[in-house]
């Protein structure tokens, strides 16, 4: 039987494609962020024959069976490059720990920062389930606040407008939260490129645009002794969603920048009273999702005006 879409897609993580020799191997370690970090690699180190990288599947999709070959790139890995991952991700030998572990002597590992960004959407957030961690709300993988606010008993809450001051604060304690992230579990940053906002930072919370990667890219690659310049990869590396920017939030940061009414998403644009209708609906019938939601971010749903 033939290889599926998804081994062919990492086909040198499965073994498929032969994995070039010589340079050293750097290996990007994390979620979604990863890929696109090493495809600027990729195009700049890579092309100049510094290194070389593989593409594998981001932490998240790992399973039992993909360790293995996890294991067999780890054995010739020269320099990891990894998200801080929690030991015993998923149950799996998946954390920056257990995978540094198995990393032959004298490899290095350099630390960089899961990068969210709250400025341009200060109402969404990532919660995860109680019930199943793995679950994503219905339509969209985010939610939005003003949404929990309406199924927790506020009904005008999805008309809400933060003040301007409290757009503000939310987009700077944003930036200070990932900040002292990087500074408590990282070698390398890049929350000072959040400040002053601007439109090409992040597509949503936890997608952010090429500049903020690019300089990334290049600080990675500076500590690990590479001297290519990161290129431009021609096309928005994490862009294929695109949350609303509303003229409000635009507003209090100062920027003079068209707002984005809709969501954009590979299989086209969504209007946001429609993902908001389907996922109070599903807030009313699971109240997890709230709970988990005040949990984490009762802070910020307080600071923008939407606590009950």
């Amino acid at each position: 039987m033939g290889a599926d879409g998804r081994t062919r897609h990492y086909g040198q993580f499965y073994g498929l494609d032969p994995v070039r020799t010589g340079p050293p191997l750097w290996l990007v370690h994390g979620n979604c962020q990863a890929e696109a970090l090493r495809v600027l690699l990729a195009g700049a180190a890579e092309s100049s024959g510094e290194i070389v990288t593989v593409r594998i599947p981001p932490v998240h999709e790992l399973t039992a069976e993909d360790v293995p070959h996890l294991d067999a790139l780890l054995a010739r890995t020269q320099v990891l490059l990894s998200q801080p991952v929690r030991a015993g991700y998923r149950d799996l030998p998946l954390g920056t720990d257990d995978v540094s572990a198995r990393l032959p002597a004298g490899a290095r590992v350099l630390r960089w920062p899961v990068t969210r960004y709250a400025g341009l959407h200060p109402y969404q957030v990532i919660v995860r389930n109680a019930r199943d961690r793995s679950l994503s709300p219905p339509v969209v993988p985010y939610h939005d606040l003003r949404t929990v606010a309406v199924a927790l008993g506020s009904p005008d809450a999805w008309s809400h407008q933060a003040p301007p001051a409290a757009v503000r604060a939310a987009a700077e304690a944003s930036v200070a939260e990932l900040a002292r992230r990087e500074q408590a579990q990282c070698d390398v940053g890049v929350s000072d490129v959040f400040a002053p906002p601007a439109v090409d930072l992040a597509h949503t919370i936890n997608h952010v645009g090429n500049r903020v990667l690019g300089a990334l890219a290049a600080r990675l690659q500076e500590a690990g002794g590479v001297t290519a310049a990161v290129a431009d990869p021609g096309r928005d590396l994490l862009g294929g969603i695109r949350a609303p920017l509303q003229a409000h939030v635009l507003d209090a940061l100062g920027l003079d920048a068209a707002p984005q009414e809709r969501w954009t998403t590979g299989e086209g644009e969504l209007d946001p009273d429609d993902v908001h209708a389907v996922q109070l609906a599903a807030y009313r019938a699971d109240p997890g999702w709230t709970d988990a939601a005040v949990a984490r971010h009762g802070e910020r749903m307080e600071l923008l005006g939407l606590a009950g």
